[in-house]
């Protein structure tokens, strides 16, 4: 599958997706202000053309039927005991700012308080937030696997009124057609099988309800390639595209986010890079079948084993923490208008 970072990418095209009714579109400009300022790529979208991608060598990248070392249940799971501890204050300044937040929520629609929209893999609730400045708490539900997590989100006064409870993104515990919004951000990388994931996003929305997934695209620098592989997945734009369209999702479209210092730039890699959206469009379970689940979280683990996954992927992290702060002192000492 051909690659389409933004070096090298601009023959990218998203096309054949009509916009769903306040969904927006991605073209040049956003509420009057170019993308370019704003830390986005414009997509050129025409009704009669099909999804293409230039290739290029990064089509040898690891396939996401092959977990990274934190992209398992239970790595990511130790992962974010520790993480949990200063994630509002560590990941979110340089990978998933406010500004982001509610730029990558606009797609999903969501225009009254009334809406019943579930937020997965929701952790400490920093997404959550920008979904009760438009629903009514009493009507969100934060879902995620990590109880250290959660009690960051409890403790957040606007969540108060909200259900928070764990849970496994695979395998969500919510009837069919339950709700009116599905929301997933900085979530998706940790996920064993993506398309599983996002078939469970089908199945809980009911008909003319939006999904919205929000995360990393893989970076195009070779340094920056090699620790994504070793930490979680950082899938290509044109995957959640697939994956979507696999679930049996309309509408699709990606727009592309990132903090305004990165200048457009993401050949690094971006911890929240895109935000996917798609439309349910026929009541009932997703058309797309799978088999059982491929990770059985209750199945015994190698201690050696996980404990050195566990540290190889921890130290990959790392490197994207380093990430932001170097594209930060980039963006100081760059004239404005010059590419970083």
């Amino acid at each position: 599958m051909a690659s389409s970072m933004l070096n090298g990418a601009e023959g990218l095209k998203l096309t054949g997706m009509r916009s769903p009714h306040g969904l927006g579109s991605m073209n040049s400009t956003l509420h009057g202000k170019p993308l370019s300022k704003m830390g986005l790529t414009p997509f050129n979208l025409r009704k009669d053309a099909k999804f293409v991608a230039p290739k290029c060598s990064l089509s040898s990248s690891r396939p996401a039927s092959q977990p990274r070392f934190i992209q398992h249940k239970k790595e990511a799971f130790w992962f974010y005991r520790f993480l949990s501890i200063v994630y509002d204050h560590v990941i979110n300044p340089g990978h998933w700012t406010e500004d982001m937040r509610d730029e990558a929520l606009k797609p999903a629609d969501l225009y009254s308080p009334r809406l019943k929209v579930v937020d997965v893999g929701g952790g400490t609730g920093f997404t959550t937030l920008g979904i009760v400045k438009h629903v009514d708490p009493k009507n969100v539900t934060i879902i995620d696997q990590s109880p250290h997590q959660l009690a960051k989100a409890r403790q957040k006064e606007p969540l108060k009124e909200c259900t928070i409870m764990e849970g496994d993104a695979e395998d969500l515990p919510f009837p069919t057609d339950s709700f009116d919004r599905y929301i997933s951000a900085g979530s998706i990388e940790y996920w064993p099988e993506p398309q599983r994931g996002i078939r469970e996003a089908y199945r809980v929305l009911r008909q003319g309800g939006v999904a919205c997934v929000i995360g990393p695209v893989y970076p195009t620098f070779w340094l920056s390639r090699f620790f994504a592989d070793m930490w979680m997945l950082f899938p290509k734009e044109e995957e959640y595209i697939e994956w979507f369209k696999n679930a049996g999702f309309k509408d699709v479209q990606l727009k592309r986010i990132g903090p305004k210092w990165y200048r457009g730039v993401r050949r690094h890699g971006l911890i929240m890079g895109c935000s996917v959206t798609g439309v349910k469009r026929q009541p009932g379970d997703s058309p797309l079948q799978l088999g059982p689940k491929a990770e059985d979280v209750e199945r015994p683990v190698n201690p050696f084993s996980f404990l050195l996954r566990f540290v190889l992927g921890s130290i990959a992290a790392t490197y994207f923490v380093l990430v932001p702060i170097y594209m930060w002192i980039k963006d100081q000492i760059t004239p404005k208008g010059m590419p970083i």
